[in-house]
């Protein structure tokens, strides 16, 4: 069968030897089973790692890797490539060489891409490697999207369609109506509209939120919530229903809370939308999380921790038994951090499973199971199945009650791995949070091995950072005097086009380690408060929040202001 499909870039990793006869049939398979690009799966696999994958295909074109991130192309050189040109073969031109034009593209291997793009160029062309996400993203970047509508030819659509008799009968209860003008035209493309430019802009979660007067739409983006041009209040229910009918929801139930998802193909990648409704005075509020595979890089490497804190957590979840729980509050990046631990220990050799409310991302080679507390499938049931299942490493997706930890210690003490997350301020109140739930201290101090506590900060847009001097009450807020500066550089975001007028463009995390060692343990069987034992931590070189935050304030990557609101 393997000698039916061929693929030019598995071609070349087999040609180098990099790659084994067992993993080559594996990757073809998996090939013509979905449509995941090889690089993709050979980095799914754990068979190569990206920039490994980059230089090969480098190596055997005579050319070099470039990385695209935070890379300034001017637009000189962005003219020389068609909007046209660049969304269909996704390439980029990246500067000049003398006359000759360097254009990465994200199929280097494919020779007819290679004569389109030198033909519409009209000059020599030398082609580049790069990451081909970090390709499709600037294409988006540079040239959007050329062919969409705007949003005023949408709404001037919809206010051709005789949208105020439908929406009487529709607001009267008849389903068929509903169904009728949530599948119209012009609603279809301004809720596709809405979610293009809302992935655009790397949106964590969009809100559509009805009003006595008004029809409100946000955006979340780094935490912060941005609002849409309103459109009028008579497209709630259209709207809200189109979001219904994409999410397979019973669309006539407007008075209880439903939940679902959606899987489609937004600017040209696959991006799954968790949505939740919620019956309001004025209708239904509908929240969407993006949760976008692309955008999301599960490597442990790519989450920013300090090298110390690095060194431990993949020590750590390489140990046959014992405890790792994450902290933190909503959205601070919890299970991105537990999904990078697991895809470092997500070997053949190792039977893994998770219990997670709602699944996130589909991990290859882990068995991931969906609580659901309407079905009493809690996360004690999950966990209880779970030993029978002869696993070696299980996730909790969350600590919530007695019963659930309690299963979690037992399935330590019998010789499995458990990672999973607590809602506390810090990495010591996790521990006081379990003794507050009824676990008895003994346990906690014999199968809790470490607690890593984490919040996520905005970062300064590079483009626009500017450095200033801190005024004595802004250090005051962080503790600090002007002698303690020394020769040390503040930086902020004054705005620009780059990063929406906001001065912060990304996230990054910072972090604090409770390591459980001998003096901990005794603190634990003693019911020592958090306080204290949050003192006794510090004493043996813990690094508190604030203090990791610091370090982000000094490396010029966040601000004062960010640091004091998460710590």
């Amino acid at each position: 069968m393997a000698e039916e499909f061929s693929n030019p870039l598995l071609s070349l990793i087999k040609d180098n030897g990099l790659i084994d006869d067992l993993q080559y049939e594996e990757v073809i398979a998996e090939l013509q089973r979905t449509a995941t690009p090889a690089i993709q799966v050979l980095q799914d696999f754990g068979i190569m790692k990206l920039d490994d994958i980059l230089h090969v295909i480098a190596s055997s074109l005579g050319t070099e890797v470039v990385s695209l991130k935070d890379r300034e192309i001017s637009p000189e050189v962005l003219k020389l490539i068609p909007a046209k040109i660049a969304q269909t073969y996704k390439c980029v031109p990246v500067g000049l060489n003398g006359e000759t034009l360097q254009v990465a593209l994200a199929d280097p291997l494919d020779p007819s891409r290679a004569d389109e793009i030198q033909f519409a160029a009209k000059r020599d062309v030398q082609f580049v490697v790069a990451d081909p996400g970090d390709i499709q993203r600037a294409v988006e970047r540079l040239y959007g999207q050329q062919d969409s509508e705007s949003f005023a030819e949408i709404l001037k659509e919809l206010g051709g369609t005789d949208l105020t008799r439908e929406l009487a009968d529709a607001e009267g209860g008849d389903e068929r109506v509903v169904v009728e003008l949530a599948n119209e035209v012009p609603v279809v493309k301004f809720v596709n509209l809405v979610l293009q430019q809302a992935i655009q802009d790397r949106a964590s979660d969009i809100h559509f939120e009805p009003f006595e007067t008004e029809f409100r739409i946000r955006y979340r983006v780094d935490g912060a919530l941005y609002e849409m041009a309103p459109p009028p209040k008579s497209l709630a229910l259209p709207v809200t229903s189109r979001i219904k009918v994409m999410a397979n929801l019973n669309i006539s139930e407007r008075r209880l809370p439903q939940d679902g998802r959606i899987s489609m193909l937004i600017l040209g990648r696959q991006v799954d939308l968790r949505v939740a409704t919620l019956p309001t005075a004025f209708g239904e509020s509908v929240v969407l999380r993006v949760l976008d595979r692309s955008s999301v890089n599960l490597d442990l490497e790519a989450l920013g921790l300090p090298k110390d804190i690095f060194d431990f957590t993949s020590e750590v979840i390489q140990r046959p038994n014992g405890i790792f729980v994450v902290t933190g509050p909503t959205g601070c990046g919890k299970t991105t951090t537990l999904y990078s631990c697991l895809r470092r220990v997500n070997t053949i050799d190792s039977k893994l499973l998770t219990a997670e409310d709602p699944v996130e991302f589909d991990i290859e080679g882990i068995m991931q199971v969906a609580v659901n507390d309407a079905v009493g499938m809690t996360f004690a049931k999950a966990l209880k199945a779970f030993l029978r299942q002869d696993p070696d490493i299980i996730m909790v997706g969350e600590m919530r009650d007695i019963e659930t930890a309690q299963i979690s210690i037992q399935a330590s003490l019998t010789g499995h791995l458990v990672l999973s997350t607590l809602h506390t301020n810090d990495a010591p109140g996790a521990v006081t949070r379990l003794v507050d739930m009824g676990v008895e201290p003994f346990l906690i101090s014999s199968t809790l091995m470490a607690v890593l506590a984490q919040r996520l900060v905005r970062t300064i847009c590079k483009n626009c950072r500017t450095p200033f001097e801190p005024t004595e009450q802004q250090l005051a807020l962080l503790n600090l005097s002007p002698h303690d500066l020394g020769d040390k550089v503040f930086h902020y975001g004054r705005g620009c086009s780059v990063c929406n007028d906001s001065g912060y463009k990304g996230r990054r995390g910072i972090f604090e380690l409770l390591v459980v060692t001998d003096p901990i343990r005794t603190q634990i069987n003693e019911r020592a408060p958090t306080v204290v034992m949050r003192q006794k931590a510090v004493e043996l070189g813990m690094v508190t929040l604030r203090e990791d935050g610091l370090r982000g304030i000094f490396s010029g990557e966040t601000t004062i202001e960010e640091v004091v609101k998460y710590t």
